[in-house]
């Protein structure tokens, strides 16, 4: 059990990127100037940033390990959602290495020896010394354990020592340049007051509207002057920060049908009946389960809810099962159960064999070393002179470790034993002389044969699906897509403005390699695949690509359609307000045969009228009203508006100017961050090219 192996274990992997420290807070959207087309560019180049490229040999171990790191976090497989995400954090890590050294060369910002040197073992510590070498009980640092890290001459110790030491400096750059980014924002007095009033002064109105709803869409025929004034005086919003795809597509079920069901239960309740009288219960569990759980003993909390809590109330030697949740039946026999500690702490002496003269030699010393112990030989003394771990400087000393946390060989002998017993184990780091110093805690722990079998849909069904998806797939080339669908009886389902890197689509759990034909394909091509999805087969066709920038009125024609229907029933609903007169609220409310409702207490930086929706243009135009007026008509998210304040109640004087500007300073140097780091990626020459590999 090597040093190494313990912090691993203990503390997730020391190697760690960019994207885990003070970047995250600013790396806003993946906003990338995609390059000539993916398949012209060299086989092995995921991308380049201002001429600096990067190799899926160096980017791949990147994205493993984020993919790593999250299944730790959340548990389970690794799925498409998981390697988009760790995909992502590799490429904005990328980005962040390239751009941001380029400004810290610019700008003249460093890390000193002496600065490094107080980071590392210093008064004060980086972030990342305290995370990884705190003692997860007391939350102290341990700096037994960092010296020892930090003076180790083994090799993977000395790697990862240096990898360590580049990401504090990173750190410690990151967090330079982050200062100096945020003190270069200041707030006026004028703007903090500004502020201030916004979220404090009180507005009291009434308003009369005429809700779009109130014209039916059928009687409003728009025509392209329609859709052309509307894209003209809303340009800004249409700009495309990356290139996206849409396509629709069509899903043949692959889910267990009533037979297939049946047929399962059946072979389900052959399974349980066999399991009852199996001679080798683990044997058998690893033989017919689709989920295999490891036979050993386990703690409360590991197995799917639906059974944990039943199983762990069972006494050894029950059966329990067959019982449907999720989708798969779970079989448990109860091996053996009894109260394990819930820690332990422990100190040991790691011979390797290859050091001593093989594995007999190596299995000897062991015993040998057992035998002085137990006679009243010194531990510390004995691992200070044969132990290979690093640990050995402070007598073998382990610290104190949850179940999980050790190779299970060293776990077992360590939860199994009792205080003060002297054991020898053997694991893949070779010979163990292990001294149980305390156990901490007791909770039931159990030795579980477990069989999990997936209701799934049997072989024929599969093959019916994908029958059908074949002579779907041939039928439409070179026919109407959703015409033949409409023939076949078949829904399309329509996936919009999807990115290139992304890890889902609308209604698809496993989109990637759908992706990737999609962005290699040319609009209105039927994708070249049956694609597998966990319960459908899926046949799709390119409908549009958005390019990158403003995108054009055709691109998002149909996106617009209901706000330029809104738009122009506006105008029919201003004119109808309008011609209800001039005079009083009350007046153009019997005129229009709608209510006069009151608001009270509404404040400029929360426009939201209660039970109605969120009315920026109306609650803007209030703050901008004299009271007693009746408005001018006022295009809103819902409908049409015209008010008339009652009046205004100010706030109280600021009472500290101070706090006020430094919390929205707060907040400013944030957003400047983002808007930093985002003018560094316009700036600069990146070419995209992850969707060939992910």
């Amino acid at each position: 059990m090597g040093l190494m192996t313990f912090l691993r274990n203990r503390a997730g992997y020391i190697l760690v990127f960019a994207i885990g420290f003070a970047i995250v807070a600013f790396l806003v959207g993946d906003a990338i100037n995609v390059g000539k087309p993916f398949w012209s560019a060299n086989q092995k180049v995921v991308g380049s940033i201002d001429g600096n490229e990067i190799n899926i040999d160096e980017f791949g171990p990147k994205v493993d390990q984020g993919v790593n790191q999250m299944k730790q976090q959340y548990g389970g497989s690794a799925n498409a959602q998981m390697t988009a995400m760790a995909v992502d954090q590799a490429w904005n890590a990328e980005l962040a290495k390239v751009l941001l050294t380029k400004e810290y060369d610019r700008l003249g910002l460093t890390v000193s020896e002496d600065e490094l040197y107080d980071l590392l073992q210093g008064q004060n510590p980086s972030p990342l010394i305290k995370q990884y070498f705190s003692n997860p009980q007391t939350g102290q640092l341990d700096r037994v354990t960092l010296m020892n890290f930090l003076k180790s001459k083994e090799p993977q110790a000395l790697q990862q020592s240096d990898m360590l030491q580049q990401e504090i400096k990173n750190q410690a750059l990151q967090t330079k340049y982050s200062n100096l980014i945020r003190n270069s924002v200041y707030v006026t007095s004028l703007e903090a007051t500004d502020e201030y009033n916004n979220r404090n002064k009180l507005a009291n109105f009434k308003y009369v509207s005429l809700d779009y709803t109130s014209i039916p869409d059928a009687s409003v025929k728009l025509t392209d002057g329609d859709f052309s004034e509307y894209y003209d005086q809303n340009k800004a919003r249409f700009n495309n920060p990356t290139e996206t795809r849409a396509f629709e597509y069509v899903t043949f079920s692959i889910s267990p049908t009533k037979a297939d069901s049946l047929a399962i239960k059946a072979q389900v309740d052959k399974i349980a009946a066999d399991f009852q009288v199996a001679k080798n219960d683990s044997l058998f569990a690893a033989i017919n389960s689709d989920v295999k759980v490891p036979f050993t003993y386990l703690s409360k909390g590991k197995l799917d809810p639906a059974v944990d809590s039943a199983v762990f109330a069972l006494p050894a030697g029950s059966f329990y099962g067959p019982k449907l949740s999720g989708n798969s039946y779970k079989i448990v026999k109860v091996v053996a159960s009894r109260f394990s500690p819930d820690s332990v702490k422990a100190s040991h002496i790691l011979i390797d064999p290859a050091k001593v003269g093989g594995e007999d030699k190596a299995s000897k010393l062991a015993d040998s070393l057992k035998g002085l112990i137990l006679k009243g030989g010194n531990f510390a003394e004995l691992a200070k002179n044969y132990s290979v771990d690093g640990s050995k400087d402070k007598g073998g000393e382990l610290g104190t470790f949850a179940r999980g946390t050790m190779v299970p060989e060293f776990e077992n002998a360590a939860f199994d034993g009792s205080t003060g017993d002297i054991k020898v184990v053997k694991s893949q780091f070779g010979y163990h002389v292990i001294k149980i110093e305390k156990q901490i805690g007791s909770s039931k722990v159990a030795k579980l044969a477990y069989v999990e079998k997936t209701l799934a849909a049997s072989s024929k069904t599969q093959a019916a699906a994908y029958k059908a998806a074949s002579n779907f797939l041939a039928d439409v080339k070179g026919a109407d897509f959703a015409k033949l669908a409409t023939q076949k009886g078949l829904k399309v389902a329509v996936a919009d403005r999807v990115a290139a890197t992304q890890g889902f689509a609308a209604g698809l759990d496993n989109p990637r390699k759908l992706i990737q034909d999609a962005y290699a394909a040319d609009k209105g091509d039927v994708l070249p695949e049956i694609y597998t999805m966990s319960n459908a087969y899926v046949v799709a066709r390119l409908t549009n690509v958005s390019p990158k920038g403003t995108l054009s009125l055709a691109d998002v024609k149909k996106e617009i359609e209901p706000m330029v229907r809104n738009a122009v029933k506006a105008k029919q609903l201003k004119e109808k307000l309008a011609n209800a007169g001039k005079g009083n609220i009350d007046q153009v409310a019997a005129k229009v045969g709608r209510p006069v409702s009151p608001v009270q207490n509404i404040v400029f930086a929360n426009p939201v009228i209660p039970g109605v929706a969120q009315e920026n243009a109306l609650v803007g135009s209030v703050f901008g009203s004299q009271p007693g007026k009746l408005s001018a008509p006022v295009q809103g998210e819902r409908g049409v508006y015209v008010f008339s304040v009652d009046g205004f109640t100010n706030p109280a004087p600021i009472a500290n100017m101070f706090k006020q500007k430094e919390g929205m300073l707060l907040s400013l140097g944030q957003r400047s961050l983002g808007a930093a780091f985002q003018a560094l990626q316009d700036n600069a020459q990146i070419k995209d090219n992850r969707v060939k590999f992910y």
